[in-house]
């Protein structure tokens, strides 16, 4: 059966969103959404039907609509798509303020059998599922939650006076280690890579713009299944001229505050989906403990940990150090040896460089990695070939220090680990609509 068999024209022949109710209070609307839940109670049914901007509930009486629409609305089933003329009344017991007396009801897509069923269901499933999953309340909470923290970023940097420059994602320089990117052969070039970050770019356009920053997918083939890694993710990364690593990070602290603010400001509803607590995102205020690399092992050994001095601290050191924290901590000046090559040599203390690695409480670990950039050529010459990295792929970047070179720092901020984190999620994997996992690359 066709809508235009079983509605009529209301007031107005355009449908309205489920979150503009409040402005056609006692006025025949029409909606189109889909249906979330639907039952019965003999001659009267309710029907929860969402469009993406709110859900609302739809109530039919049997004497009060025709026959086709009655035969229509016993059939729904979950998740089809539907037309609905209807009053709209206030109702204080309602979610949303608001019900739906319905008049008439059109099948626009039928959904018989719908997979995901209001039940549980394992991981694999669901993944598989993933374009269908989406739809699930908590998914589309999260999506709303990332889309406030992608226009927080933007805001932020806009309104600092920053510039976004794009930089490549096909490129021939390696920002980080070689083992972990994806190859592609480019014409007659040779090799190409899929950019694990845009940084090196970005050094170029700090000393034209000063402040600048880029924001895209970046893409690391490492194969590990953690919960905190993906194949490919998304990345915000600033870079500023004349900035050195401690101004960055009282740069990384504002700009967390501001990210975690707006969300608590725009989007506790989906917050409320998620069930996450509201207190440990509210804590979230500057200042940011701050430790350096060596208290931070001093801290692991005597809690029984076997870590050296040199090591690189993985994701249990992490959420160790994070432990019994309200709000982020910054581990700063790390080994040399355990960092990328770009990073500024140390002056107090050579055997380590100027970075830092902003670790989130709660146990989410690394959001934030940032550093201070080594502008001395022949510091940086020597780091380039002791990583053995081909020095004809860095011509361009080694350019930027025979140049006028200038301090200059920056950071990457992980968007789905960020998210992971606001949200309160087990797994970065549903912090990304369709995650690209080192055994999923479906739907």
């Amino acid at each position: 059966m066709s809508p235009e068999d079983t509605t009529s024209q209301p007031a107005s022949a355009d449908s309205v969103d489920i979150r503009d109710l409040s402005l056609h209070t006692g006025e025949t609307v029409r909606l189109r959404g889909w249906v979330r839940k639907h039952r019965s109670s003999g001659k009267i049914l309710f029907v929860i039907l969402r469009d993406g901007t709110g859900e609302v509930q739809v109530v039919f009486a049997k004497d009060e609509v025709d026959g086709p629409s009655w035969e229509t609305a016993e059939a729904l089933a979950h998740e089809a798509s539907i037309q609905v003329d209807g009053v709209v009344r206030e109702d204080a017991r309602a979610p949303s303020g608001y019900e739906i007396t319905g008049r008439r009801v059109g099948l626009i897509g039928p959904s018989p059998e719908f997979p995901i069923q209001p039940k549980e269901h394992g991981t694999d499933f669901l993944l598989q599922n993933r374009h269908l999953w989406l739809r699930s309340p908590s998914q589309a909470a999260i999506m709303r939650v990332r889309d406030e923290v992608v226009r927080a970023i933007r805001d932020f940097f806009h309104e600092r006076g920053y510039v976004l420059v794009d930089t490549p994602i096909l490129t021939g320089a390696i920002g980080e280690s070689a083992g972990t990117l994806f190859e592609t052969e480019y014409f007659d070039l040779g090799t190409a890579y899929l950019a694990q970050t845009g940084q090196l770019y970005l050094e170029a356009a700090a000393a034209v713009l000063g402040k600048v920053y880029c924001f895209g997918p970046t893409f690391r083939a490492e194969k590990s299944k953690t919960r905190r890694h993906l194949a490919e993710f998304w990345m915000v990364e600033p870079e500023v001229a004349w900035l050195d690593s401690d101004g960055n990070m009282d740069l990384q602290e504002e700009f967390i505050t501001f990210i975690v603010s707006r969300v608590l400001e725009n989007r506790r509803a989906d917050l409320a989906v998620l069930e996450r607590k509201i207190e440990n995102l509210e804590a979230v205020r500057p200042p940011f403990d701050r430790i350096s690399y060596t208290e931070a092992v001093e801290f692991l050994q005597a809690g029984g940990s076997e870590i050296e001095w040199g090591s690189d601290l993985g994701a249990e050191d992490e959420t160790k150090i994070a432990e019994g924290r309200a709000v982020p901590v910054f581990i700063y000046d790390y080994p040399k040896r355990a960092k990328a090559f770009y990073m500024k040599e140390n002056p107090e203390d050579p055997r380590t460089v100027k970075c830092n690695d902003l670790i989130a409480p709660e146990g989410y670990g690394e959001i934030i990695g940032g550093s201070q950039r080594e502008d001395d050529y022949d510091l940086l010459l020597a780091r380039i070939r002791e990583e053995e990295l081909p020095e004809d792929a860095y011509d361009w970047y080694l350019d930027l220090r025979r140049y006028g070179t200038f301090p200059h720092s920056g950071f990457g901020l992980g968007l789905e680990r960020t998210v992971a984190w606001i949200c309160g999620l087990d797994h970065l994997r549903e912090a990304i609509a369709f995650p690209r996992l080192m055994t999923r690359l479906k739907p």
